[in-house]
């Protein structure tokens, strides 16, 4: 996801690949690694050691299971110009410790490296950046938390480029920084989760297939590091990361010899108006307010028209029957509402309210269909922002929206 802290894109939706015997979803024939043979960068799986089951047992979906919520740590690792070229400060074990002490045991961490690169040329990324990297890693699973790392939207080189003509040098540059990143990353049991990419944008079935090969990529890169590797879960993401494109043209998934270690991932900002929404335009206005009890009466063009539980309900369980019934885990890796608080007085209350019980909703509904919930937080404090930790004095700062994802466990 491309987000800076005051501009906020939309996100979609990851998918992952784990096809158990009674699954619709079969892996593509004869697919293999794809389109990685053109030799643009050297080999960077230069040490392959044994596989490793040592702390590895947990199967995807038992795995998934012991993930209750996770947080997104937004605008930090991935933005671009450095780490704190956001508005946020460098991450600290502090902010990790106050994450896990209110509620969340799980962290994503949106990470960019083709900006890190110490030699363009051979797409060789460089140590001290792998470090910051395993040192953040290091905070969150010294805290006994899960992480998730992705290479998330890096400047658009694999998300903006599912296309043939971009397919073979996309797949060499997959393959080169998996190699490194699983290679360096390879001692964490499995509390550390990899994810291939973030929203790869994709418009149709020939696009998919061309998704699907870097995702076979990333696959194919990782498991050849061995270790640890050889056994982890991995996470793929569907077209746009969204739910109803994932299930129209994600129809076969990677192969992987290792047996029920993938998971599909998806992302959910509906409806658009409410969750992201900053101005009208001459197709609609911004909705103010979500839930069949949070209607304005005195505000009723900012109720909104679409999108709400009924809606929700269907999406969510439109995954459960297509990957979680089939054995496929589904991590919700991002959703959120901005905090809309250039409003006043009653207007203001009942957005508020609006958007807490947006978040419990969708994490009660993400948890009833088996789905694992991750919520955006960009660091944002003000207004259209999704903040909820301060990250320069670790504290929190929207208790009402923290209490409404917790009520969402209950």
């Amino acid at each position: 996801m491309k987000k800076t802290l005051f501009t906020i894109l939309c996100f979609t939706f990851f998918g992952v690949f784990a096809c158990s015997s009674d699954s619709d979803l079969s892996p593509a024939a004869g697919q293999g690694n794809p389109a990685t043979g053109n030799n643009l960068y050297p080999s960077y799986n230069t040490n392959p050691i044994a596989a490793d089951a040592t702390g590895m047992s947990s199967s995807a979906v038992q795995l998934a299971a012991k993930i209750k919520l996770g947080w997104n740590m937004g605008n930090s690792l991935e933005a671009i110009s450095g780490e704190t070229a956001w508005g946020n400060p460098k991450a600290t074990k502090a902010l990790i410790d106050l994450v896990k002490a209110n509620g969340f045991n799980a962290i994503r961490i949106p990470c960019s490296f083709d900006q890190y690169l110490a030699n363009a040329t051979t797409a060789k990324i460089k140590e001290e950046w792998l470090a910051r990297v395993k040192e953040v890693v290091h905070y969150a699973i010294d805290n006994d938390m899960y992480v998730i790392v992705n290479i998330h939207w890096d400047g658009g080189w694999l998300e903006n480029n599912c296309t043939e003509a971009a397919k073979s040098a996309t797949n060499a540059k997959q393959k080169a920084y998996w190699e490194q990143i699983a290679t360096y990353l390879r001692g964490f049991d499995e509390h550390l989760i990899f994810a291939s990419a973030n929203e790869p944008k994709v418009a149709n079935a020939t696009e998919m297939a061309v998704l699907t090969t870097y995702h076979q990529t990333f696959i194919d890169a990782v498991r050849s590091t061995g270790g640890k590797n050889a056994y982890r879960t991995l996470v793929v993401q569907g077209p746009d990361t969204d739910i109803e494109k994932t299930n129209k043209l994600m129809l076969t998934l990677p192969t992987d010899k290792v047996a029920n270690r993938m998971m599909m991932e998806v992302h959910y900002y509906t409806p658009y108006q409410f969750t992201l929404m900053d101005k009208d335009a001459d197709w609609g206005k911004m909705f103010y307010y979500w839930g069949a009890n949070n209607r304005s009466t005195t505000d009723t063009e900012r109720n909104p028209t679409w999108g709400e539980e009924a809606d929700l309900t269907k999406l969510f369980k439109s995954m459960k029957t297509q990957f979680v019934d089939k054995g496929i885990p589904v991590i919700l890796g991002e959703f959120g509402a901005i905090r809309r608080t250039n409003l006043t007085g009653n207007n203001l209350s009942l957005h508020l309210a609006s958007r807490a019980y947006y978040l419990k909703v969708v994490v009660q509904q993400a948890k009833a269909n088996g789905m694992v919930p991750f919520y955006w937080d960009e660091g944002n404090l003000g207004s259209n922002g999704f903040g909820i930790f301060n990250r320069f004095n670790t504290s929190v700062t929207d208790t009402q929206a923290l209490n409404g994802l917790l009520d969402g466990l209950n």
